[in-house]
């Protein structure tokens, strides 16, 4: 549904609202993009599929938010629009996702801040009638 930004002195503390868990993990994705630079100005030209792994939930948080940083930063890739699914195994969840966008412009996407990293540091996902989940960036 949606995420907020919540104070922080030196980082960014992201705490999402969603029905779903692959709905919630969509919406973890685009605030990391959002974090990075103007969503509003990406074309929807190429397709990237991606596949991340964890152990369990916070795991999988963790390594999906990763993946985006390094998609973003390191690839130079500006998503727009994630979709996913989310499968379980004995090992652990999986993510599949497509993420729609076009490569980085740096003039046209008006860049904002680098991410560092994401940190397990007060990260939180809790699954009631709506799923909530908080986590930081490194900034």
């Amino acid at each position: 549904m949606s995420y907020k930004t919540l104070e922080h002195a030196t980082d960014a503390i992201i705490e999402v609202t969603a029905d779903s868990l692959s709905e919630a993990f969509q919406i973890a994705g685009i605030s990391v993009i959002e974090t990075i630079l103007d969503i509003s100005k990406v074309d929807e030209n190429y397709t990237k599929k991606i596949q991340v792994k964890g152990k369990d939930h916070k795991y999988l948080l963790y390594n999906w938010l990763e993946e985006m940083i390094i998609l973003t930063i390191t690839e130079g890739f500006a998503g727009k629009k994630i979709s996913l699914n989310i499968s379980e195994n004995n090992e652990g969840f999986t993510i599949n996702a497509e993420i729609i966008g076009e490569k980085i412009d740096l003039k046209k996407h008006d860049f904002k801040v680098e991410i560092k990293s994401p940190t397990f540091h007060d990260m939180r996902i809790e699954q009631n009638k709506k799923i909530t989940m908080r986590y930081l960036l490194d900034l």
